[in-house]
Formats: C-alpha cells, sequence, structure tokens
C-alpha cells in the first residue's frame, strides 16, 4: 500500500516514535474519548500503540499514519489489513485534532481512504467502538458504518464493532470504472 494515496488532499506519511509528542499533543485534547476508553494517552502508550498488532498479523499489515496539512498532524490512523479476515481493512485508531472536529474534514479522510482501499480490492472496513460513546457513535453512523450486533467486554465497558461494505468495482473493456 502507498499511504499517500489515502489522501488526495493531506499529506499521509507512517508515523514514527519521533512524532509520539505531536500525537500525544493530539490525543490530549479528545477528553470525550478517554472517558469511554481509559486511561488518557501518555506518550509511552502512543508508542505501544504504534507497536501493537492483532492476533496473527505482522507489520508489513500495519500502517500507523498520520495526515498532514502543512507540518500540522490533523488527524491519526491506525489500518491493519486483511484483518480480521482476507479483504477487510481495519480501523484500529482514528482520531481528530480537536480544533477540525466538526468541520468535514474527518469524514473527508475517511472517505478518501475508504475509496483507495475500494481500489486495492477491500471488501469492508470494520473498526470498534466504545460502548456508550455518543461521539464515537455518531461519527462512524455518518460515514455509512453500522453496528454488526456483537459486543465484546473489556476491563470498563464493550467494544462494539461496526463496518461498511466498499462496492464491488469492475474495469470494463471500454477502460470505464464501474459499480455493481
Amino acid at each position: 500500500m502507498d499511504v499517500t494515496k489515502l489522501s488526495d488532499h493531506y499529506s499521509v506519511r507512517k508515523l514514527s516514535p519521533a512524532d509520539a509528542g505531536d500525537i500525544y499533543r493530539l490525543c490530549s485534547k479528545n477528553k470525550i474519548f478517554y472517558q469511554f476508553h481509559p486511561p488518557f494517552a501518555t506518550k509511552e502508550s502512543i508508542l505501544e500503540d504504534m507497536e501493537a498488532l492483532p492476533p496473527h498479523k505482522d507489520y508489513k499489515d500495519k500502517y500507523y499514519v498520520g495526515f498532514f496539512k502543512g507540518h500540522s498532524l490533523l488527524a491519526v490512523l491506525d489500518l491493519i489489513l486483511d484483518y480480521p479476515k482476507e479483504k477487510t481493512a481495519y480501523i484500529g485508531f482514528f482520531m481528530m485534532e480537536a480544533a477540525f472536529q466538526g468541520t468535514g474534514i474527518g469524514s473527508g479522510i475517511i472517505h478518501e481512504c475508504a475509496a483507495y482501499l475500494q481500489e486495492l480490492g477491500y471488501q469492508d472496513i470494520r473498526l470498534a467502538i466504545d460502548k456508550g460513546n455518543p461521539q464515537s457513535e455518531a461519527f462512524w453512523t455518518k460515514n455509512g458504518f453500522h453496528k454488526t450486533g456483537e459486543e465484546f467486554p473489556n476491563e470498563t465497558s464493550s467494544y462494539l464493532p461496526m463496518e461498511k461494505a466498499l462496492p464491488l468495482t469492475s474495469q470494463s473493456s471500454t477502460g470505464i470504472l464501474s459499480v455493481r
């Protein structure tokens, strides 16, 4: 995957441990998220998240990326390819700079990511929200995700999986891309 193609509007690159301070500043302004997903972020927990992998996955499938406008970090996305099954992309984490929430930028980023994943042949995007978090549920529902009906208890509450099917595409003999 070429992460630079995740957005036509913002610069995108893989984040490294050197970015932990910027990621922490972005996360620290998102207090609602951490009310439902404790504990509050630290630079150490960010570094751990950058390395965290789900079962049976390796680093070639993990893309912990930042979306930038100039030198400013606008959003962080943790994306795992082919998880929990082949042709499914899993969003482990997505967070916007608080000052830009409600402006449509986050939805635009998710729309562009979905379009690129669809172009790569992915059929679904999956994620999980924290039960009771109205901000997360509203954002992902607005962006076409729906709850699967599953619930996975955790230490403080539960994770509620959500997913979005990506339309299948095919290229006709005329070279025009069509949606089936």
